[in-house]
């Protein structure tokens, strides 16, 4: 139904912009194309329910197209992809000649979306609302000019997602763990195999490998009562038998899983809701629109949110299955309480360390450089999925929080959550000196 509901939104906005066909529809503005672009995908990432990690490379791809045909707009702006791993150059608009770059980055992004998304029928009649919005206001030639620039990058980029190792581990057994001291295993209430245990082997974009920023192991298993380890398990239980009221929000807040099971006696139903990287595309969404960014900045601010996102996850995911590190409901159904259950229910993979704590570093730290340190916000991207929002007083402010909300939820321990937080910090650092220094 939410999906149905934000379909409904996206067709209101360009049905008020497109109605009267006999004379020239008025244009969206390019930045709030790009905007509804962004939405539009996030729509279909929900409804095909996507694993966060694959949410982050469909983001990326999709992103890239759309900044490498925005620029143009702009010559101040450079290539993005000539500075990451594995693309092939991109073609150039001709010389003299008329091209309108926002309908060239919405071909490029859906020519790419369409190819990385299953729910590919959903996007069509958004798609015909932009390109009739558009053929109303450009001549003919300009128009089939711009549609052919952007179809031409969107391919650019979809020869490179097709050697990234995605599509080379799609065939992969599945990884139940081991039932052995401080080892993941299936959690409850589903007992799930373990999500995306090859991502770690991801082809990189911008980061010189996966293991380049790996945080120090996990403390060791240990049942001594003064160790580290028993000392991280007791604080996860304790915490959460006393949780106030705003700590349990926070949790909530920052949930993001995109495929919570619910169950109600025999009936199971899915709970869908943002990825935790569509939270943070959310909130570039509201720094651009709050900072009135023109078209190729926030083209730019996507596509380098995006990199920092899918780069994280794989640096996360190789440190999550190196270990395969319990998570605290296994252990502490063990050790102390066996009918014991977090707060929020525990996702489908190893737990050290915390990804959303590491993605969200990195998307603040490119955040921060793009608009700036203390940049207050209120963050309303939930709240069409939760009813809830927050206010920050910088992207910051939000990571740290974020990370803490792993540990309120009960499904990480605090130094996961805190290892990641450091990890990402440097990820999304790196990326931003490497992507936006001058050649």
């Amino acid at each position: 139904m939410k999906y149905l509901r934000a379909l409904f939104t996206i067709s209101c906005i360009l049905f008020l912009a497109n109605c009267n066909r006999k004379s020239k529809s008025a244009l969206i503005s390019d930045s709030e194309v790009l905007h509804l672009n962004e939405y539009a995908l996030t729509q279909v990432i929900i409804y095909d329910v996507f694993t966060p990690p694959v949410a982050s490379r469909i983001y990326s791809y999709t992103a890239l197209a759309s900044y490498e045909a925005s620029r143009f707009a702009d010559p101040k702006y450079s290539s993005i992809i000539s500075k990451l791993k594995g693309f092939d150059k991109l073609p150039k608009p001709e010389d003299g000649k008329n091209y309108n770059y926002t309908l060239a980055a919405t071909k490029a992004f859906f020519t790419v979306a369409r190819k990385v998304t299953f729910s590919v029928d959903s996007f069509k009649k958004y798609e015909d609302r932009i390109y009739n919005m558009y053929h109303d206001n450009l001549d003919d030639s300009t128009f089939v000019r711009s549609v052919k620039f952007g179809e031409e990058i969107g391919k650019v980029i979809l020869k490179r997602a097709a050697v990234d190792n995605y599509p080379q581990t799609r065939s992969k057994p599945k990884y139940l763990g081991e039932n052995s001291p401080a080892k993941w295993r299936p959690t409850p209430p589903d007992y799930m195999d373990g999500v995306e245990f090859c991502w770690g082997t991801m082809k990189q974009f911008a980061i010189d490998s996966s293991s380049q920023f790996s945080p120090p192991p996990p403390p060791a298993y240990s049942e001594d009562k003064n160790s580290e380890y028993v000392k991280q398990y007791t604080e996860v239980y304790n915490a959460n038998k006393n949780l106030t009221k705003e700590q349990i929000e926070i949790a909530k807040f920052w949930d993001d899983n995109p495929f919570v099971v619910m169950h109600n006696g025999h009936l199971m139903f899915v709970d869908k809701k943002i990825t935790p990287g569509g939270h943070w595309i959310g909130i570039t969404t509201i720094a651009c629109k709050q900072t009135h960014a023109n078209a190729v900045k926030t083209a730019e601010a996507y596509a380098l949110t995006s990199v920092a996102l899918f780069d994280a996850f794989i640096c996360c995911w190789e440190v999550k299955y190196h270990y395969s590190y319990a998570r605290p409901v296994s252990v502490i159904n063990e050790k102390i309480d066996n009918g014991w259950l977090p707060l929020l229910q525990t996702p489908p993979f190893p737990e050290y360390t915390a990804g959303h704590s590491t993605i969200s570093a990195a998307s603040a730290a490119v955040l921060t450089h793009e608009f700036g340190e203390n940049f207050a916000f209120k963050d309303t991207s939930d709240l069409h999925y939760i009813g809830m929002q927050r206010s920050f007083n910088s992207f910051t402010k939000a990571a740290e929080e974020t990370s803490i909300s792993r540990f309120y939820g009960g499904i990480h321990f605090l130094n996961s959550s805190k290892m990641g937080a450091q990890q990402g910090d440097k990820i999304g650092n790196f990326i931003w000196n490497k992507l936006k220094t001058k050649n």
